[in-house]
Formats: structure tokens, C-alpha cells, sequence
């Protein structure tokens, strides 16, 4: 089958499309013919060998999350499963490929009428909007600000919390995403790269409710200066290469809770489940802004690595 590899770490270019021999599945699981395959930004950390708890170790055929229908099952399986449309997380490395063997309990059918691609945008990133959004328990009325709005998790906040009532401030770099997010609900859309932008919140909202930290580094810690009183915040991205700078003692000082998740495996799918079920309903729309072909796997990460994307980036394999 088609495959890309990552033999060292390394630069983009590290990443090479190369044949890899057919997974069969074994005792337990199902083989997915993947059509679609999701890119996250820990993916490309993990690509260059940087430290951290998802490290791999080459060799292997990177991607953690597919999209595409169940052909073959395994032994002690239903082979009712066959044929379905489905979204799956791969264990951790795999989905850079044609086909990808996984355990049967993991993959989760797609709701009837919602396009797989949007499925697979969702799979890893309608999750976890899912869950922050419930995490800091947005109320009607709140003034929430999202950092790195118009990238595929901030794209969902931005939706969700404009759906639970909240008054939504999207942040993003570059004017080309700042002007996509009034089209996503967000209230007032600010360009983190200008100066002054905070003072622009401010003076526009005066106090902010809950932070939504996609971005780290000086951007969350002046994100968090315009929190007021009583105000939540929760970090859920690392744009910048740094994650938030904002320790418990600053934020306990300025009365601010910092919300650390901690949600078990099942809760998670559960969260996925739902995210599924709204944008099959309509509620919610994944924002796929690049897709790239299977053997281009290295120039989806470069687009990624240098923040020319928007939306949810994914590699069409079929």
C-alpha cells in the first residue's frame, strides 16, 4: 500500500512516501480503508523529535487519527461492521497510509448525511472544543476570548460558545484569519499581531470572562491580563512553540481559576460522539481550510509549521 514514513526526525522533508506492506487485522480488530487522513500540530512536533509525552521513535508511518470504511474484520469480530463509514484514532502512528488496522472498539460510526472529510475534521478537534467549552462552563453572557480562532479547534470554540450565548472575541494572526471569524459567530475579531490589541478588547468589553488559550507564550499571558475578577482560563494550544506562561500563584492572585482538564478515555469519545452529531445536525461546521495529497504529507506539515494554514489541515489518501 501507499504510506508515508518518518525514518529520522527532522525537517518536513524527513517525511517520505514509500510503500508499506497491507496491515491484516488481527484477533480484536478491523482494517479501515482510510480516505481521509487528520494532521494535528503534535504531529509535527513529534515529526522534529521534540521532547514531550506523545514522543515516537522512528521507524514508523506517523498519523493518529483516519476516516474511511471498515473492509475486513478480524477473527472474533462482527462482521457487521463491514462496510461502515467510520472516524478512527490509530493508536498512535499509522494513518499516513492506505489502510490502517485498528482495534475494534475504536473507530466510531459516522453520523447518516454528514461528508466523512468533516467527520475526520472533527475527530481530534470537535472533541476537544467539546470538552473545553463544557470544561470552563461558558454561561450566556459571557466574554469569551479565543485565541488562535480561526485554527481547527478555535474555529469549533468559536461556534460553541457563540451558540451557549456568549459574547465571542475571536484573536487570530494575519488579517486573512482575523476576517474569517465573524462568518464563525465571534463578535469582535482582533489581530493578535497588531499593536495594541488588547487595549482594543478592552476598551471594547471592558473585562473578559474566559480565556480559550490556543496560542501560549506572550499572547496568553496578555490574554490573561484581560481577564476580570472571577474569571476562568484554560490552555489548549501551543501556536506560538510555547505553552502559557501563567502560574497558579499569578492567577490566584488576580482571583482567576485555571482549568486543567482531566476527562477519561471514555468521556473523550463520548465528546467526539457529539461533536459528530451536531454537524450532522447542522449546529456545527468544521472549518477544512487545505488539503493536501497523501504523498505531499511533508508540504502539509510545512504549511502548518509556518501558520500559513486555517481551519483543519488533512491529507486526502483514497
Amino acid at each position: 500500500m501507499r504510506a508515508v514514513w518518518l525514518r529520522e526526525f527532522g525537517g518536513p522533508e524527513v517525511l517520505v512516501p514509500s510503500p508499506a506492506p497491507d496491515p491484516t487485522p488481527g484477533p480484536g480488530q478491523v482494517l479501515i480503508d482510510v480516505a481521509y487522513a487528520n494532521i494535528t500540530f503534535v504531529e509535527t512536533q513529534q515529526r522534529s523529535g521534540r521532547p514531550g509525552p506523545f514522543r515516537v521513535t522512528p521507524p514508523l508511518i506517523p498519523g493518529n487519527g483516519v476516516g474511511g470504511v471498515i473492509a475486513a474484520v478480524g477473527p472474533d469480530v462482527d462482521p457487521g461492521l463491514t462496510g461502515r463509514r467510520v472516524v478512527s484514532a490509530t493508536g498512535g502512528s499509522g494513518g499516513y497510509a492506505e489502510r490502517a488496522a485498528v482495534e475494534a472498539s475504536a473507530p466510531i460510526e459516522v453520523p447518516a448525511g454528514l461528508a466523512l472529510d468533516a467527520a475526520v475534521a472533527l475527530l481530534a478537534d470537535g472533541r476537544t472544543a467539546t470538552m473545553l467549552i463544557e470544561a470552563v462552563g461558558v454561561r450566556p453572557g459571557d466574554r469569551v476570548l479565543v485565541e488562535a480562532a480561526a485554527g481547527g479547534v478555535g474555529s469549533l470554540l468559536v461556534q460553541l460558545a457563540a451558540q451557549a450565548g456568549a459574547r465571542v472575541i475571536g484573536v487570530a494572526g494575519g488579517p486573512r484569519k482575523v476576517d474569517l471569524l465573524p462568518g464563525l459567530g465571534a463578535d469582535l475579531a482582533v489581530d493578535y499581531r497588531a499593536p495594541g490589541w488588547a487595549d482594543r478588547i478592552r476598551d471594547a468589553v471592558g473585562g473578559i470572562d474566559v480565556v480559550l488559550d490556543g496560542v501560549g507564550g506572550p499572547v496568553a499571558q496578555t490574554a490573561f491580563e484581560l481577564l476580570a475578577p472571577g474569571g476562568r482560563m484554560v490552555s489548549f494550544g501551543l501556536a506560538s512553540g510555547q505553552w502559557s506562561p501563567v502560574s497558579a500563584e499569578a492567577a490566584t492572585a488576580r482571583q482567576v481559576t485555571l482549568v486543567r482538564p482531566d476527562v477519561p478515555p471514555a468521556r473523550l469519545r463520548a465528546y467526539t460522539g457529539r461533536a459528530l452529531a451536531e454537524a450532522a445536525a447542522g449546529r456545527l461546521r468544521p472549518l477544512i481550510g487545505q488539503r493536501f495529497p497523501l504523498e505531499r504529507a511533508a508540504d502539509a506539515h510545512a504549511a502548518i509549521e509556518a501558520r500559513s494554514t486555517v481551519g483543519k489541515t488533512l491529507l486526502d489518501v483514497s
